[in-house]
Formats: structure tokens, sequence, C-alpha cells
């Protein structure tokens, strides 16, 4: 018997008994179905992740400074390190900037019927704000927006002399302004920040990307305010700082000197150095160890699926009995045998890859939409991945079976009834 007569016997077979192949084919489609979308949905938001890093910028550090000292009064007499920090930053060549980058909490910022106060945190189903969402509030120096990769849109930057003037002015991302301001220019209009009205000079242009989907969907909702207006610091030192490098390749060779310089500034080194990019590997990580569990979990399916095609195949060789035995009588080959149960058993699980396929395919498609506003299609290696891993099951599984058909004995199995 040739490999077209194979093929076609096992259509036959398949075919004779369609519901029983369908059921077959299930737990099949499934696994493969879930595969395909757990891969997908994982690519989306690791391109999503990407995006939201790319935007922020790279070849960034941060520095956090721990030491603090307070009089017998309880006030904060802790030096400002950031004077020294930034004399440091502007003899690298490597560093093109540097700024303090702490935030600001439990400040109410009003303009008109808009105020924060009234504002709560609200997320649907999808992570998207819901209604007026307040924003985040920094304070940073005249190079804050160089070292977080902020360009401006409208009006003009932080500057030097607001942070010499204590000038209460501030800038502000695209979605803050879009809340407060509408369609409406706000360069030049007054926030009421505390009940002290702060004048805005600038407004950012949107970091947000069609890839970053809806990670970090509150990425241009922010206020930054000069670092010197102690009405908003209540008096404290900045203790979190971001130097901007002028290439990401210089990281390891800026950080140590940052360390070192660090060292002999800060008492009992108590200051930490980190790079952004560590937080992406530590992300990518868990991202990896989030995608094993959840293929673990379409594998079982899987397997399954696989037991479900022995169990139908051993069945088929028990109904098929005789004619194995007559075959056999005049002549069939063991390895004959073989083959045309391993192709069946093949042909099923590819039948099953092909309509997980397209599951998957939708899955991805819909998913995407819903969870990162993108269009996500299943890789071709993915793709070709699924439907070889569905054609190998059924001939792993179906391994045992055939074997056992070609075992059988002529004699005995012409008396089988």
């Amino acid at each position: 018997m040739n490999l077209w007569q194979a093929v076609k016997m096992a259509w036959k077979s398949i075919w004779g008994k369609k519901g029983r192949s369908a059921l077959t084919i299930l737990g099949i489609f499934i696994g493969i179905a879930a595969v395909m979308t757990i891969v997908s949905v994982m690519d989306g938001y690791k391109r999503a992740m990407l995006a939201q890093y790319a935007a922020m910028g790279t070849g960034m550090l941060n520095v956090s400074i721990y030491n603090w000292a307070y009089d017998d009064e309880g006030n904060d007499i802790s030096k400002d390190y950031f004077p020294d920090l930034r004399a440091f930053c502007d003899a690298v060549p490597e560093i093109r900037g540097v700024s303090p980058q702490g935030r600001l909490y439990n400040v109410a910022v009003s303009y008109g019927t808009k105020n924060t106060a009234n504002m709560q945190r609200q997320y649907d189903d999808m992570g998207n704000p819901v209604g007026d969402f307040p924003p985040d509030m920094y304070y940073g120096s005249d190079q804050y927006s160089a070292c977080n990769n902020l360009k401006l849109a409208r009006g003009r930057d932080l500057a030097a002399l607001d942070m010499s003037k204590y000038n209460q002015v501030c800038t502000i991302g695209a979605d803050a302004a879009k809340m407060f301001f509408g369609s409406s220019n706000p360069v030049g209009k007054k926030l009421l920040v505390g009940g002290t009205g702060y004048r805005v000079a600038g407004v950012y242009a949107s970091r947000r990307t069609e890839n970053s989907g809806n990670v970090n969907s509150n990425l241009d909702n922010f206020i930054v305010f000069p670092y010197t207006d102690q009405r908003m610091l209540g008096g404290e030192k900045p203790s979190e700082f971001v130097i901007k490098l002028r290439d990401s390749d210089d990281m390891k060779e800026v950080k140590t000197r940052v360390n070192g310089f660090l060292k002999g500034l800060v008492p009992n080194e108590n200051f930490y150095v980190y790079s952004n990019d560590q937080w992406q590997q530590y992300e990518e990580q868990a991202l990896g160890m989030i995608g094993g569990v959840l293929a673990g979990i379409a594998a079982i399916s899987l397997l399954v699926g696989g037991i479900g095609i022995m169990n139908i195949m051993l069945v088929t060789v028990t109904e098929r009995t005789r004619e194995i035995g007559i075959r056999r009588a005049i002549g069939a080959q063991r390895s004959g045998i073989v083959a045309q149960f391993l192709i069946e058993a093949g042909m099923l699980c590819g039948f099953g890859g092909i309509v997980g396929i397209g599951v998957g395919t939708v899955g991805s498609l819909v998913l995407g939409k819903l969870l990162f506003k993108m269009t996500i299609y299943p890789s071709f290696p993915v793709t070709l991945g699924a439907f070889s891993l569905s054609v190998a099951i059924g001939v792993l599984f179906g391994s045992y079976p055939a074997a056992k058909a070609s075992r059988l004995q002529p004699v005995e199995a012409l008396r089988a009834e």
C-alpha cells in the first residue's frame, strides 16, 4: 500500500465517523488555540511595555539618597545633595542632564469646575481610566524634560530662572491639559494648587504611541513644578534624582563613576543607583514566568487531547481487527499497518490544529484590541509551530495503537467478531 492509499483510507475512516472525529479533535484545537492566544497576548504585552519604555526614554540612571537629619524640634536639617550632584554631572560629557524626580501627594489642583479633590482613580475592566483622573504631580529642575524624554507641544519648558526666582509656574502633560482646559490653549492660564495660583508655562506632547496600548494609560496625565518651591515640598530636600545619558552604551561606565562620586559625598553610603533597564529586565523575567505557567496550563489541555486521540485510535483498532487480519493474510507489511494508523491519528490532530489556529488567531485579534488597543496577529513561526505540534501529538499518541494493530496475528484477527 502506497502513501496516497493510506491517506485516502484514513480520510474515509475519519469522514465515516464525523461526530466521533469532531469530538476527538475538540481537545486538540482547544489546546492549540489556548497556546496561540497566550503567546500572542504575551507578545502584545511585551510590545506595549517596550513602547512605554521607549516613550519614557532609555539610558536613564535613577539615584536614591537615604540620608535624613532632623533637629530637636523635628525640622529637616539634612543636606541638599542636588547642587553637588548637578555640578558633577555637568562635568561628565557622557551625561545629558540631571534633575530631582520627586512625587507630590495630597495636594488638590483645580481650574474652574475641575478639582482633583473630587476625583478618584477608577478603571474599567480593560484597565482604562474612567472619568476625570487625578494627575500625578512631580517636581524637577530645568532639565526634567530632557531626563524624561519629554518634548514641548506648546509654550516653554521650566527654566533655571524659575528655580532661582522661585517662580510659581508649572508644565503639564497632554492628558492633564485636555482634562483641565479642554481644547483651549492652557499656556498662561493659572491652576490653583493648594490654594496658590501656578501659571502654566508649557504643555508636553503625548508620549503614548499606538503600540503602548493600555500599559500605563496615565502616562501623559501629570504636572511638573520647580523643585525649589518649598511651599510644595514642605521644606524637605529632594532625595530622588534621574540622570539622563547621551548614549545607553555608556551606562556601565557612568554608573560606576556616579557610584564613586556619591561614596565620597553621602555618609555611610546611604544611596542606591540603578538603571531603568533593570526594571525592564525584571518585567521581562516576570512575564516569562507568567507565560510559562499559562503555557503549562494549556499543555494540560493538549495532553488530555492526546490521550483522547490514543483512546479513539485504540477503539478504531478494535473495530477494524478483521480488516487488519485480512490485510495481513494477503501480505500487508507491519510497516504499512503502522503507517495507516499513524496517518489517521496525524490527520485527526492536524484538523484540530487548523481549527485551533483559526480560533487562536481570532482570540489574539480580539484580546489585542481589548487589552492593548493594537492588532496582534500570531507570527508565522508560532502558527507553523502550533500546526506541527498538533500533528506531532497525533503521531506520538497514535504510536501505541498503531503498534498494537501491526502486532495482531492474522489468524486471531480473522476470528474476531
